[in-house]
């Protein structure tokens, strides 16, 4: 297995389309649900479920769901946007403009204008896909004293991350896939999936590997000095 250091530096979204020729095997499905059982969870309450879906039909009928984007969506994306590399590497964070739809880099960009992008979307996403997981928590249940159940959101996030981490390191590709839980398409899943109320999905996960060599992309993040306060908030670095 590689440095864990590595496998943190080179985890990405998937976004390309899998090779069907080359399904994820038990083996590895087992490694990466092994990963999931042993993320933290708050309280150790394991809220959580994974619907495993490897069958074509439902993936397909999945695929055909219509998504929508909102105006608020659009809005705060765009506040994130850098519009050459220069700019995204001074600001270290953000995304490249030129990573979404044209329709989308305007500071005005409404729903109708996007709206023909995401009918499609995750057509495209499950696109030639094998394995997909789905993750769901019961909504009833929360964290002790968290409020907005806050803790139990992060333990999500560990569940994601570990999962994530595991395929990176068996050369796996995986693309999260939030657009899972919006309440449009949580509802029609939720039907091809059987999932029972009050059940509801955090997010979902594609898996394969990847059809061809991955898109190269900018990708910054800050320098340690940036984020790190050392005793007090404004003392940065470690000097």
């Amino acid at each position: 297995m590689s440095d864990l250091l590595e496998i943190v530096r080179a985890r990405h979204s998937a976004r390309e389309p899998f090779d069907p020729q080359l399904p994820i095997s038990r083996q590895d499905l087992e490694k990466i649900l092994e990963a999931a059982r042993w993320a933290p969870t708050a309280h150790n309450m394991q809220n959580f479920e994974i619907v495993v879906v490897d069958d074509q039909q439902r993936l397909q009928a999945i695929g055909s769901i219509g998504s929508q984007v909102s105006e608020t969506f659009l809005r705060e994306n765009y506040l994130q946007m850098s519009f050459s590399e220069e700019e995204l590497l001074n600001k270290k964070t953000g995304v490249l403009a030129s990573m979404f739809p044209a329709s989308w880099r305007k500071p005005d960009a409404t729903p109708d204008a996007a709206i023909e992008i995401l009918h499609s979307f995750l057509g495209d996403a499950l696109q030639q896909s094998t394995l997909l997981l789905v993750v769901i928590y019961d909504a009833t249940q929360r964290a002790p004293a968290s409020e907005g159940d806050v803790l139990g959101m992060m333990s999500l996030g560990c569940v994601m991350e570990n999962m994530w981490l595991m395929a990176q390191s068996l050369g796996i590709g995986c693309q999260i896939l939030s657009t899972f839980s919006t309440a449009g398409v949580e509802g029609q899943v939720g039907a091809i999936l059987n999932i029972p109320p009050p059940m509801k999905i955090a997010f979902a996960c594609r898996f394969g590997f990847l059809a061809s060599k991955p898109a190269k992309y900018l990708r910054v993040r800050r320098d340690i000095d940036d984020f790190v306060h050392h005793n007090r908030f404004g003392n940065r670095g470690f000097d």
